[in-house]
């Protein structure tokens, strides 16, 4: 299975896809969106797909995605590639953080300033990640783990869908309980030995608590409007704005 939990949630979020050697992999389908809902099948999120085996494979050309959109850095993509490609998947790399991921452990930022730094240094990138969602579907996003580049980018995109803010955040907040629990204990282990008096190596590794996410959501409001006006004023026109809601929500 792709993560701890399979079973469908109160609001209605599909089951987790049985995707084999799949990480922190779903559906972004069933939250609430004012009078609508998120579409199932039309948007994924997830960790890198480098343990995917043979029936994973099989099992994730089964979910019909047509796009992946990869935002990690060469270096990350040389060291866990990809098995899954073919030629009716388009992969469109978005590398999103300006530094290396190494570089964030080193100078021991938190999982805020992070944040923080992602939504104002790598806009544009943002926004050419949120226009590569609407453009075709089925598409995954994915990074790494699924926690940061993607927890943040996909937020943002059903915020300007005008999601319901406590569904956007449980979204996020959901993936610290999907990673699996020997990953976090190795990784948080080797980094430790790297970087002994880190604060933040363990929420930076393995974390995502809601409060984070809606500590930047509600900084995004004050300062830009609204998600969408964050995406309007990196470059969005208000057509691409309004096509991320007709794209990703229905009627109930």
């Amino acid at each position: 299975m792709s993560g701890a939990s399979a079973g469908p949630g109160a609001s209605g979020v599909p089951a987790l896809p049985d995707v084999p050697g799949a990480v922190n992999l779903r559906d972004v389908g069933g939250l609430r969106a004012g009078d609508g809902v998120t579409r199932s099948g039309v948007l994924f999120r997830s960790g890198n797909l480098a343990r995917i085996d043979g029936a994973g494979v099989t099992a994730f050309g089964a979910l019909g995605i047509r796009r992946i959109i990869d935002l990690r850095d060469d270096d990350e993509v040389a060291q866990a590639p990809s098995p899954v490609g073919s030629p009716d998947v388009q992969t469109l790399r978005v590398p999103l953080f300006l530094g290396s991921v190494e570089s964030f452990f080193a100078r021991d930022v938190s999982l805020a300033e992070l944040y923080r730094l992602l939504v104002e240094d790598s806009a544009d990138r943002v926004v050419e990640v949120v226009r590569g969602i609407v453009t075709q579907q089925p598409v995954l996003v994915h990074c790494t783990v699924g926690k940061d580049r993607t927890g943040v980018t996909v937020a943002l995109a059903l915020a300007a869908a005008d999601v319901e803010r406590d569904d956007v955040v449980a979204d996020y907040a959901r993936t610290e309980a999907l990673l699996p629990e020997w990953r976090s204990t190795s990784v948080v282990a080797h980094l430790r030995r790297l970087h002994p008096h880190a604060r933040h190596l363990e929420d930076l590794a393995s974390k995502s608590p809601a409060s984070v996410m809606a500590d930047l959501l509600a900084d995004i409001d004050r300062r830009y409007g609204s998600a969408g006006d964050y995406l309007r004023a990196h470059g969005m026109t208000d057509d691409e704005v309004h096509e991320v809601k007709r794209v990703l929500v229905t009627a109930r």
